[in-house]
Formats: structure tokens, C-alpha cells, sequence
């Protein structure tokens, strides 16, 4: 049976998306699950942050193969064969990474064509737009993984597009002004499009042993990031933004334009999964000891109010990871 793959996505940047996916990828971990990060943005921010410069020097070689998720796509985008098993970074014994490749951005033409010519029932279309499902699954089968998180850029793309086709759930992370709002009256009809698109396509499939994704791109909730407060913005004007996203959360992702509809995200229990806050001075110092911001010890610098804030984190991603896992949970 598939592993779950829960994506994390938001066509617009600044919003927190990467550390969310880093934080939760850990705590997952840390409460006993196995989980598989899995770095799809060709920015390759997600691999930066659980590996240094000098381990992905060794992974990103000028020459030879590359040991990242374009060397598992590249046989079958050059033609010499399929996808191959990825490599995986083994963080800890419950937390793996395939790493990113800033070349992806290279397969936005080859995806895009492909997504055409599965209309018309093509063999190496199929593959091709089932590439990256095919490679995470492989790998969160040898690893014997839960759940896959995946990080993905900030666009609309045909690369983004194979990756939400690959998706069985969906986290909105947001932001509080009015970009965010945008952001979700853009995503939600481009989400619509894309699952419809890959339904039309999926019974066109015409090689009979190869698997492909559902397309389910079920979404699950929104987290908001709660920076604005805290950056010199009067409360109110946060207070005006992100009291909007309940509404505009419910219309565009998931077609509800009954109401009523929650006037804040604390009233939104069924969608508001979480409100993150700006640690500030501990994420630096979580950057620098290269870990999340909820294991940083006195060691690390984390004293005083900066421990209590760590202890806040782990606790606040904790209900955010638990959460996630009933989701997961069989019906």
C-alpha cells in the first residue's frame, strides 16, 4: 500500500513553509515515527537545512554522479532507462532525506510537454509525469517509512504540478497580509485544475503494471506563521489579514461557499492547525547549531527566556505532529 505523502505548499514565498516542513519532519521523529523528508524545490533550501556545505559538496560533485533526487529522475529524462532508487541521507534512525538538486528546475519544459501528451495515452508520458511519485515511494518502501514530507517551490509550475499530483494531502502554510489572501484565490482553482486534469488523464494510463498516483490532493488544514505581530505592524493590521484566511481557506480549498464561516483561526477547529510563532534569536541560533529550534540546550545559548521558548516549540509542534498523524490514521 502507498506510503502517505503529505505536501506542504503555498504560491507565495515567505511564509515559513521550509522551516515548517524541517520542524515537523523532526518531531515526527522524535515521537517515534519514521519519516521521509523529501526536498522538491530546485532552490534545495530543505537540504540546506538538514545538511552543511561541506557534506553536500560531497553529494553535489562537479563531476560524477550526483547523489540527490535529478540522478534518480535523469535516466528517464535522458532516455537511457526508468527512475531509479534515490539516495537517501540517513539523519537518524527514524529521519531520512532525498536530497534536493538545484538542476529540477531543468524538468519544468519536459513535465509540462509530457502532461499533454497523456491525453493521448503515451507510454513515456505516463512515466514521466509519475516519475517523482514512483521515486518516493521506492524509497519510503526500502526505509520502511510512515510519511513522506515534501517541500516544493512557491510557483505555479508544471514541476509543482507532478509534485501535487504525487500528493495525497495538502497543509497550506500562510502568511498575514494580503499576498497570503491572494495566494489562496490563486491556489485553490489551480488545485481544482490540476486534480481534474490528472482524473482525466489517470484511466488513459496504457501500461498496465506501472503504478501511478491517485491524485488525491486532499487538503488538511492551513498553518499561519505569526510573524507580522512582531515586525513593527500594528496588531490590528494583523488582526484584519489573518482573520480573513478562515473564509477565504473554506471557499477556495475546499469549495465551501455556504458558511458561516469562523471569524478567526483559533474559532477555525477544523482547519487551523496551528499558529506558529516568530522565535526570532533562537531560529539564528537553531541555524547555527544546525538543528530545530526545540532541541537547543544551555549549550547552544538556549537559557533563560530563550529555553522557555524551545520548550514552547516542542510543545507547539507537538499538538501540530499529532494532529497530522490522525490524519494518517486508518479510516
Amino acid at each position: 500500500m502507498p506510503v502517505p505523502v503529505l505536501t506542504f505548499f503555498n504560491n507565495k514565498s515567505g511564509v515559513g513553509k521550509t522551516s515548517l516542513v524541517y520542524h515537523l519532519a523532526w518531531m515526527l521523529s522524535d515521537i517515534g515515527h519514521r519519516v521521509l523528508a523529501c526536498d522538491l524545490d530546485p532552490q534545495a533550501n530543505l537540504t540546506s537545512r538538514f545538511i552543511n556545505e561541506d557534506q553536500l559538496e560531497t553529494l553535489w560533485p562537479n563531476h560524477g554522479p550526483r547523489k540527490s533526487i535529478y540522478s534518480a529522475l535523469e535516466p528517464l529524462l535522458d532516455g537511457t532507462g526508468d527512475v531509479e532508487n534515490p539516495h537517501l541521507e540517513i539523519l537518524t534512525p527514524e529521519l531520512s532525506l532525498i536530497v534536493g538538486d538545484l538542476t529540477l528546475s531543468a524538468t519544468e519544459d519536459e513535465l509540462s510537454s509530457q502532461w499533454q501528451e497523456c491525453l493521448d495515452r503515451r507510454p513515456r508520458a505516463f512515466r514521466v509525469i509519475s516519475a517523482l511519485w514512483r521515486i518516493v515511494q521506492n524509497a519510503a518502501e526500502s526505509n520502511q517509512v510512515e510519511i513522506v514530507l515534501v517541500d516544493v517551490g512557491p510557483n505555479l509550475g508544471a514541476l509543482n504540478r507532478a509534485v501535487l499530483v504525487a500528493t495525497d494531502y495538502l497543509i497550506v502554510p500562510l502568511g498575514t497580509d494580503l499576498l497570503s489572501l491572494q495566494g489562496l484565490r490563486n491556489l485553490g482553482p489551480t488545485l481544482h485544475d490540476w486534480r481534474n486534469g490528472w482524473l482525466d488523464r489517470y484511466d488513459r494510463n496504457p501500461i498496465s503494471d506501472l503504478p501511478i498516483p491517485s491524485g488525491l490532493i486532499q487538503p488538511i488544514g492551513y498553518v499561519v506563521q505569526q510573524h507580522g505581530v512582531r515586525l513593527g505592524r500594528p496588531v490590528m493590521a494583523y488582526d484584519k489579514w489573518v482573520n480573513r484566511m478562515p473564509e477565504e481557506y473554506a471557499r477556495n480549498l475546499l469549495d465551501d461557499n455556504d458558511g458561516p464561516y469562523p471569524q478567526t483561526p483559533e474559532q477555525d477547529k477544523a482547519n487551523a492547525l496551528a499558529t506558529v510563532k516568530h522565535f526570532r534569536g533562537l531560529v539564528q541560533m537553531a541555524q547555527e547549531a544546525r538543528k530545530p529550534i526545540f532541541h537547543l540546550t544551555p549549550a547552544d545559548g538556549a537559557i533563560g527566556s530563550h529555553a522557555a521558548a524551545a520548550n514552547a516549540a516542542r510543545r507547539d509542534f507537538k499538538k501540530l505532529a499529532d494532529k497530522v498523524m490522525a490524519w494518517m490514521a486508518p479510516a
